[in-house]
């Protein structure tokens, strides 16, 4: 059963997008070309093909919100996702969170698929998304920086709503089991299926 969504959704749950996007940003700084062929929490893929997967849904919710539409396919690589990954990640965090800070963005209408949905639960199922990457990211690079506790804890609330516990596979694991005096960040990591690792 999907839990009922907070009082607040999705409007509050929406205010975690900048703190989201400046967490992976700071996480995405370890990263050198070195450690691009690293594993990284997300099964079968290293950094640099988590960079990738990044890079193109950030770049595609930006679309979204300068366009009012979401292709669900992502286009062709570009050259500098390619040549810096890490890079582009940033470019594109950076673009994203320029065109979430615009006012009228935040009231309008985005169509997936020919479906309507407001952008603010289109930027909290961001902010989840590249929270969660950033910690990838980070735990990938040898860092482990833990996504801040107020922020895990937002997205804690929201996330049994956006990743429901049927329908979750293959873009989720299982959730892992953690003490629940667990950090709010390693709550969240193993709801999302990840393994929190000190």
């Amino acid at each position: 059963m999907t839990r009922a969504a907070p009082a607040a959704w999705p409007d509050e749950a929406a205010r975690l997008l900048e703190p989201s996007i400046s967490y992976a940003l700071g996480a995405v700084l370890a990263v050198t070309p070195e450690l691009l062929p690293r594993p990284t929490p997300c099964r079968e893929w290293d950094l640099r093909m988590l960079l990738r997967h990044a890079s193109e849904s950030l770049a595609a919710l930006g679309e979204g919100l300068d366009a009012g539409c979401l292709a669900l396919d992502p286009g062709a690589e570009d050259a500098d996702l390619a040549a810096d990954p890490a890079r582009a990640f940033r470019d594109r965090a950076c673009q994203l969170r320029d065109a979430w800070t615009t006012p009228a963005r935040q009231r309008q209408i985005i169509e997936i698929a020919g479906c309507p949905l407001s952008a603010s639960v289109m930027a909290a199922a961001a902010a989840l998304e590249v929270a969660v990457h950033g910690w990838d990211i980070s735990r990938a690079c040898g860092q482990c920086q833990p996504i801040p506790p107020g922020l895990a804890a937002g997205l804690l609330v929201i996330a049994p709503v956006l990743v429901p516990g049927t329908g979750r596979h293959p873009l989720f694991a299982a959730p892992v089991t953690v003490a629940a005096t667990a950090a709010p960040s390693d709550r969240l990591a193993a709801f999302l299926g990840r393994t929190p690792r000190a």
